[in-house]
């Protein structure tokens, strides 16, 4: 344990914010570091508990009481040899988690968590400035090859993994660069894109091999990789976005929200030359979705310098506390307000799109909507229903559509000859991570459909090993939650 009660002695004590006024003149992460004196204060709130909840809080098992500890005491390059032992890239989740670890501490019971998430990003940067992240690329290979099709955090940690069991493995991405959604997804002001870079070039040095502008299904067909490899990795995430079947959603300047951050990415990356410019800038943005990718869109639109952003979910206001369902150590759902959301918006909950509306040209320039309520009954499914006399009309020249994923796209599922489940996701269990289809496995959002970076980083991991044991008997590679291992 590090210091004895220094979680009487400290607060948590968060980074801190550049003003939304200055932030958000560009793209750039805003966030002010703690000095490594008070980070050490932070660690020192640990209790390191008999029973770490953190543990079961974390997808990962990462060892958190554990590199607290090596933290406090200034021990930092110990402290990163404890993280990555459980997870590949902690630059990311330290960066884009949403901590279910924090949520799971047991001092949060009745005081502020430990700043577990800032440890985990501190801890990582720390690294990469000391030069202590160094590739490590197998001494022995099996000269069994291994395809990874999606080269998001599923991808990379199942393409890592296997690659430090001494596989040839080769990941193939359908955009121009690599990182899925960690690239194309998350805005550049939560996640700078050299981050990626930076990691991306230890894996190559590892002896991963990247091809990229490759469309799996399209560009190569799924009978040429079940020849050339001797097992495939399917990590292509969650990729059909939800519609809003209303009228008028066929206008133009109603984008789906993964559209609009994913040409943004692009632009703040050089491109410029679009064959339809999506752009904020001077107009009525309207976002319909109350969750992380719509809090993005808020951020990014701002930016843009949009006259106005409005955020529209149709779920009911969470309270700001943990609900009486929802008790310590289980993830509340609770009322979140992101960077972004102090950036500038306007939220209403409880209200649901009707229609959009258009112009002579087919532009959209308003929306309807109605209030809603969600009836309640033991046992049975919430009903959505409508509150008369509420119906409203809204300016709107962008209406960006943040509501989810509903499953895996099915060209590469058809090609190989794949089972899908009801929610249209790759049928494999988290008993070996296997589909149908023999040397064919899955793993990420394509198999357990629409979640979490951490999630992801866990079920390449996860699938990783079976792949191994497929390919070699048994395998080496980490399997067990932190709860079954021993503790560092």
């Amino acid at each position: 344990m590090g210091k004895i009660a220094g979680f009487l002695e400290f607060e948590r004590q968060e980074e801190t914010y550049q003003s939304p006024k200055e932030r958000i003149k560009n793209y750039k992460e805003f966030t002010i570091p703690l000095k490594p004196s008070k980070l050490q204060d932070q660690g020192a709130r640990c209790m390191d508990c008999g029973v770490p909840f953190c543990h079961s809080g974390c997808p990962l098992g990462n060892y958190i009481p554990d590199f607290n500890d090596k933290v406090y005491h200034g021990k930092w390059e110990e402290a990163a040899a404890i993280l990555h032992s459980t997870n590949n890239f902690p630059e990311f989740t330290g960066r884009l988690c949403p901590a279910p670890c924090e949520e799971a501490c047991v001092l949060g019971i009745h005081e502020d968590p430990v700043t577990i998430e800032n440890i985990e990003k501190n801890i990582v940067e720390t690294a990469f400035a000391k030069a202590w992240i160094t590739p490590k690329p197998p001494q022995v290979r099996t000269n069994k090859t291994v395809a990874v099709i999606g080269s998001g955090p599923a991808g990379l940690a199942t393409a890592q993994q296997l690659n430090k069991a001494g596989h040839l493995v080769t990941v193939f991405e359908r955009d121009k660069k690599v990182g899925g959604l960690l690239r194309y997804g998350i805005p550049d002001f939560k996640l700078e894109k050299h981050i990626i870079d930076r990691r991306i070039k230890i894996l190559e040095e590892e002896g991963i091999v990247f091809k990229t502008n490759i469309h799996v299904g399209i560009d190569v067909h799924a009978d040429q990789l079940k020849e050339d490899f001797d097992a495939i990795v399917l990590c292509c995430g969650a990729t059909i976005r939800r519609e809003i079947p209303i009228p008028g959603a066929d206008l133009k300047g109603v984008y789906q929200a993964m559209d609009f951050l994913k040409q943004n990415n692009q632009r703040v990356d050089g491109l410029t030359d679009f064959k339809v410019p999506v752009h904020a800038k001077g107009k009525h943005v309207i976002v319909i979705g109350g969750g992380d990718t719509g809090s993005d869109c808020i951020g990014t639109s701002n930016r843009h310098g949009a006259t106005s952003v409005v955020n529209f979910e149709i779920l009911d206001k969470p309270s700001v506390g943990r609900p009486a369902h929802q008790p310590w150590p289980y993830w509340p759902m609770r009322l979140r307000t992101t960077s972004s959301h102090q950036e500038g918006v306007t939220r209403f909950f409880s209200i649901s799109t009707k229609e959009f509306i258009g112009d002579k040209n087919g532009h959209v320039v308003a929306l309807k909507t109605v209030d809603v309520e969600w009836i309640f009954k033991e046992g049975e499914r919430p009903v959505l229903k409508e509150i008369p006399n509420t119906e409203k009309q809204w300016d709107c020249d962008l209406a960006l559509l943040a509501l989810g994923f509903t499953g895996a796209e099915k060209t590469v599922a058809e090609q190989f000859g794949l089972e899908m489940d009801f929610r249209t996701n790759i049928k494999a269990t988290t008993k070996d991570y296997a589909t149908n289809v023999s040397g064919v496995f899955a793993a990420g959002d394509m198999r357990r459909g629409q979640s979490l970076i951490v999630w992801a980083i866990s079920e390449g991991r996860q699938a990783a090993h079976h792949v191994d044991a497929f390919l070699m008997g048994s395998s080496h590679l980490p399997l067990k939650d932190a709860q079954d291992l021993p503790r560092i």
